[in-house]
């Protein structure tokens, strides 16, 4: 789901236009930013976060348009950006206390995704994959990055990529439709790709999946679990975002001809029917833009939340009333998704955005950090309670 496209004439009909609405959520955007800009400089709203009992937020650092995130074994956090064209790095001391923030790469082609293996940085850049190498030791004086892969499709529309190592080895990269609704070539559109380290042997590993920025890999199976954004235009409240699971390479999940289910898209879902797809292990909000997304495999949180699903939400940007803009927790028995509920919230205040999740990621003592693009911050969730 893009962060911005031009309303159709048809959208804007079905929009509320409330001006009581539209008042209170102004009045709420300047309470909010008086908060924020009261005192220090990195001062924000944080009190107004909604989280479970016994747990607290606190920011970590400022990070601008923090995306995705990936931490090496010496506890550098690297952090994508999309629109800034930038990668930064960011050393954790053994409190977690953060050191200096560098920049490694710049001027790249919204470059969200980052993965650290064997020393070595990737990271996506629309139609490449580069690496950084021995990035650890370099931070001060970073490598120019490696091509390993240069002949992914160049459109950036649903372009960027979250990218990620799974327990066999290969590096994992999405390819996401380059439009709202097409019947793109399926062998290189709508799918997730993987390739070896190296950035040879290019393969299919899903078909069918719109646009997916976040996936994980189950601690106890290693099957690959992963967050889709529905398409547009199709009103308010569907089609839903989806959580799929996808046990083997070969699956189908529907894109274009059918969403969250059971609901034929009105374009083409005429051509194929919903039953020859894999439907959802869970279906999320109707345009929350479900993106990053973890397992949870610390010890720190209480036992109910080991090996569930944490997702970021990053917020709808065509809804008649925003929702999403939080962290939501998916609970699974077995392979089987029984409750979806809101973990973290309070970045929506009425209709005012001032925070908008975009990747989670479990710290080695089972912290939790959120990155978010538009406050430019890293945030840490840690368990406090007994």
């Amino acid at each position: 789901m893009p962060d911005a496209h031009p309303t159709p004439p048809a959208a804007a009909d079905r929009r509320p236009s409330s001006i009581a609405r539209r008042l209170r959520a102004a009045l709420a955007g300047v309470a909010l930013l008086c908060a924020s800009f009261a005192g220090a400089a990195d001062t924000l709203p944080l009190a107004r976060i909604q989280l479970p009992p016994g747990f607290a937020i606190e920011l970590l650092a400022r990070v601008p348009n923090a995306r995705q995130m990936a931490l090496s074994p010496q506890n550098i956090l690297y952090v994508g950006s999309m629109r800034a064209g930038k990668v930064h790095a960011l050393p954790l001391g053994p409190d977690y206390k953060p050191g200096r923030l560098r920049v490694v790469a710049d001027d790249l082609k919204l470059p969200v995704g980052v993965a650290w293996r064997d020393g070595h940085l990737y990271v996506s850049a629309v139609d490449r994959i580069l690496r950084l190498d021995d990035i650890d030791r370099r931070l001060d004086a970073p490598p120019a990055p490696r091509t390993i892969r240069d002949d992914l499709p160049k459109e950036t529309h649903h372009g960027w990529k979250f990218i990620a190592f799974g327990p066999d080895g290969w590096l994992y990269v999405p390819v996401g439709a380059p439009c709202n609704i097409c019947e793109p070539d399926p062998d290189r559109y709508a799918t997730i790709l993987r390739l070896r380290p190296d950035g040879s042997e290019l393969q299919t590993f899903a078909r069918g999946v719109r646009n997916t920025v976040g996936f994980d890999w189950h601690p106890a199976t290693g099957e690959l679990w992963f967050t889709d954004n529905g398409r547009d235009w199709m009103g308010d409240d569907q089609p839903p975002d989806e959580l799929n699971r996808a046990p083997k390479a070969g699956l189908h999940f529907g894109y274009p001809y059918c969403h969250g289910g059971d609901i034929a898209d009105p374009e083409f879902g005429w051509r194929r029917r919903c039953a020859e797809f894999v439907p959802p292990a869970q279906n999320l909000g109707p345009h929350v833009a479900a993106l990053g997304m973890r397992f949870y495999n610390g010890r720190q949180f209480p036992a109910q939340y080991r090996n569930q699903v944490f997702i970021a939400e990053h917020g709808s940007w065509n809804r008649g009333k925003k929702i999403g803009y939080r962290v939501s927790v998916v609970t699974l028995e077995g392979n089987r998704a029984v409750r979806y509920e809101p973990f973290a919230s309070g970045w929506l205040d009425d209709d005012f955005v001032w925070g908008r999740p975009a990747d989670v990621l479990v710290l080695p003592d089972g912290s939790l950090l959120v990155s978010d693009d538009h406050a430019g911050a890293i945030y840490r969730i840690r368990y406090v309670g007994s």
